[in-house]
């Protein structure tokens, strides 16, 4: 079977606690299934599911590329009060994996306020061997693109691409979400004014479309609340799925080279042992 032409890069699983049915099981086998010829794991704040994600993609050919969506602050200094953003990384290569897995220690320890966090400070002199995706709505890029802070979302680039000199890319997801649609618009912007490559994800949660009900019950087992209680909590999309190669062709058609780009990454990404 040919080798698609798009890898899933920014993908939840059964170890983002409560917020993905995703299991790594099934995961890989959609992978192969889809002929992806690399997919990502990015857990929040934790790469706990990386040994059992690298062993199953060894078993059915396919690259597994190592990564975690962190949970940054300007500084650690303040964390109580600290605006906390998104940031996907992905170890390129090993020194990139001990850098990640030292963050991720980190931050599930001195860093930890309700959340495992790592500052910019942290951040900047752990970055050798990580490419960084800017993230979802929830990232600081995205957030400020959409709540019309442009200048300020064009510096932030400006710091993260220092940050990671080649190796950032502004991240396009195709979730459907209208306050998405806004900041992928500004991300746009962002590229063509600074020439910075962009990425297609789509922060998947759950693999099938229709397993959106399954992901609305396991979010409301980490809020506390019933399904029955009309103010529990949901995604006000149902495509934060597993999506195919074709469909993530067409989501992305106005941005074709956002889509190539995820292939690129994915043959810069050495498999980590």
């Amino acid at each position: 079977m040919e080798s698609s032409d798009f890898v899933h890069l920014h993908v939840h699983t059964e170890y983002s606690l409560l917020d993905s049915t995703i299991t790594v099981e099934g995961l890989v086998q959609k992978a192969k299934e889809f002929a992806m010829p690399a997919v990502a794991i990015t857990d929040h704040g934790n790469i706990d599911g990386a040994e059992d994600f690298i062993q199953l993609c060894w078993g059915s050919g396919i690259k597994p590329i190592v990564g975690c969506e962190m949970y940054i602050v300007d500084s650690l200094d303040n964390l109580p009060l600290a605006k906390t953003f998104h940031l996907v990384l992905l170890c390129e290569n090993a020194i990139g994996y001990e850098n990640l897995s030292r963050m991720v220690r980190y931050a599930q320890t001195e860093g930890f306020h309700y959340l495992p966090r790592i500052d910019k400070k942290i951040l900047r002199v752990s970055a050798e061997g990580l490419i960084a995706l800017s993230g979802c709505v929830k990232g600081e890029i995205p957030y400020l693109c959409m709540v019309n802070k442009y200048n300020e979302a064009l510096a932030a680039a400006m710091d993260y691409a220092d940050m990671f000199p080649g190796r950032f890319y502004l991240e396009l997801n195709g979730n459907g979400l209208a306050e998405q649609q806004i900041a992928n618009q500004g991300l746009v912007r962002i590229a063509e004014e600074l020439d910075l490559p962009m990425v297609a994800t789509n922060d998947c949660h759950y693999l099938n479309r229709e397993d959106v009900f399954e992901h609305e019950k396991l979010l409301c087992k980490q809020t506390g609340k019933s399904i029955t209680d009309p103010t529990h909590m949901r995604f006000s999309s149902d495509e934060f799925s597993f999506m195919s190669p074709d469909e993530m062709t067409v989501v992305f058609a106005n941005s074709p080279q956002a889509v190539s780009n995820t292939l690129k990454i994915a043959d810069r990404c050495e498999i980590i042992r």
